[in-house]
């Protein structure tokens, strides 16, 4: 695509859907009273700290491996309340971003928001005064720009000595990855100031980061390529019908891969005041859009479809040449249906477990040559999937996910590894009184590496860091860190060796 183009519709995509005209809501909230009063256990997971964590050494059982000598950096939402009104789903809130220090026997932990012009201008205020991805406050103005909006809650991507917190709907936001300030917005480019820069980029095995971003209301993919030492090397955006939302893709060697749900932007919903969630439609009849871009050339783009079902994230995909063509396999966690993101991720927010349709790990195998695509899912619930670094876009055999034990708990019990060509698993639960967060691969040379992880223990009220044999992870963990406190639940985060 042409640099003039380019502009074009870079300009164009400045209209971004949640830029809309709101419609003002007057009624009385009473989530926060709702939340104060449920009896729940487990709401410490989804409750505000009142500010930042101070560098607070934990109690270690055990010695975490040479390997795990690092950092890991997570980062989710926190920020639920302010000035008596709570958010109305769990991706709303204001980023806090948690560095994990670990050598040996000595894990420190260190939690800080992240301060976006949106929560500093919130927090003077006293109330929220812009929209969020699943809640329309009373009496918000109009945002003056997608990253007006911004709140860095979803992702983290390590860059360069610094730690880039990552939202789906605008730019990523440079940390400080020793002391975890907010050193201010990251700008690729002039022209892509501002443009939606998603919370999953892959990184091939050479270094070089690919990623995404979405413009719902224009029916715009924007592509990414960055090189191993930070500098853009290529960015254009390409047109998609119909856009859904889309949350995470895959990589192999050859091709960038979209896995596009029939969860289905309306720009009338968002110009009726309807929260960006809310303005968008399952429309099964559309089936699984697969989109496949080729790396080299992103004007070579071939549609397939997959059987209706909805997904956040993707582990991995390679691909293969056989006598009956150019083959894509891609492991990704799948859903019937999205009520999980409409429903249950919104009534945690009052402390209330409203079951949905379960996630499970499933893998498809799309053929380029006759552009037919199939699916089988595994006997595996799953959510957070995860690899081995080293074999990003490569053929792979095992998978690191949470998965369920006990259904009557939001989230999930246990941590678990599973062979996606087998089907066999291994796993380790938490206890009944236990909710895992995404654990990481930490590979550790020729050997089997490790799985490293926190999970939310709100019997003691508080957080664990856990380090299994990645090989052996169903024997328990051979070091575990607890912290004096519980961390709100997050959602991704990344590990950087020493």
């Amino acid at each position: 695509m042409e640099r003039r183009e380019l502009l074009r519709l870079l300009a164009s995509a400045g209209a971004l859907p949640l830029l809309a005209p709101l419609a003002r809501a007057a009624s009385a909230d009473d989530w926060q009273a709702q939340y104060e009063t449920s009896g729940a256990p487990w709401k410490i997971g989804f409750a505000t700290p009142p500010d930042d964590m101070p560098l607070t050494r934990a109690t270690v059982r055990g010695r975490f491996p040479d390997a795990v000598a690092g950092t890991l950096f997570r980062i989710g939402p926190a920020g639920h309340d302010l000035g008596g009104e709570r958010y109305h789903h769990w991706f709303d809130g204001d980023g806090m971003v948690h560095r994990l220090a670990i050598e040996g026997a000595d894990v420190r932990h260190q939690g800080r928001y992240v301060a976006t012009p949106k929560r500093m201008a919130e927090v003077k205020a006293g109330r929220r005064l812009l929209e969020a991805f699943g809640t329309m406050p009373p009496g918000v103005e109009p945002p003056t720009s997608a990253d007006s909006i911004n709140v860095a809650n979803t992702s983290v991507l390590p860059m360069q000595g610094e730690v880039l917190a990552l939202w789906e709907g605008g730019s990523a936001t440079r940390i400080d990855a020793r002391t975890l300030d907010t050193l201010g917005l990251k700008t690729w480019r002039a022209d892509l100031a501002g443009m939606p820069f998603s919370a999953h980029p892959k990184v091939d095995p050479d270094g070089t980061v690919w990623n995404f971003g979405v413009s719902s209301g224009q029916g715009l993919l924007a592509l990414y390529e960055i090189g191993s030492g930070g500098t853009l090397r290529r960015a254009a955006v390409v047109p998609v019908a119909d856009m859904p939302m889309v949350h995470d893709f895959a990589v192999t060697e050859r091709h960038l891969v979209f896995l596009m749900p029939p969860l289905v932007y309306d720009g009338k919903r968002k110009e009726a005041g309807a929260s960006f969630l809310d303005a968008h439609v399952w429309r099964p009849e559309l089936g699984m859009r697969v989109l496949v871009v080729d790396k080299q050339n992103w004007e070579r783009r071939q549609l397939m479809t997959l059987p209706a079902g909805f997904l956040f994230h993707v582990g991995n995909a390679w691909e293969e040449v056989t006598p009956r063509g150019t083959l894509i396999h891609v492991d990704y966690v799948r859903s019937d249906d999205a009520d999980s993101v409409f429903t249950s991720s919104r009534e945690v927010m009052r402390g209330r477990r409203v079951k949905s349709t379960e996630p499970y790990l499933t893998v498809a195998t799309l053929n380029l040559s006759t552009g037919q695509a199939t699916q089988t899912a595994l006997p595996q619930d799953a959510e957070f999937p995860r690899i081995d670094p080293r074999r990003v876009g490569l053929r792979h055999r095992h998978v690191v996910h949470a998965t369920q034990i006990r259904r009557e708990l939001p989230g999930f019990g246990a941590i678990a590894r599973t062979d996606v060509e087998t089907g066999r698993s291994q796993r380790f639960s938490y206890g009944a009184q236990a909710i895992v967060e995404e654990h990481v691969f930490v590979p550790d040379g020729s050997k089997p590496g490790w799985v490293l992880g926190t999970a939310l223990d709100f019997g003691r009220q508080k957080t664990v860091l856990s380090c299994f044999a990645a090989d052996h992870l169903g024997a328990g963990p051979v070091a575990q860190a607890t912290l004096p406190y519980a961390l709100p639940l997050g959602l991704h985060g990344a590990f950087v060796p020493a």
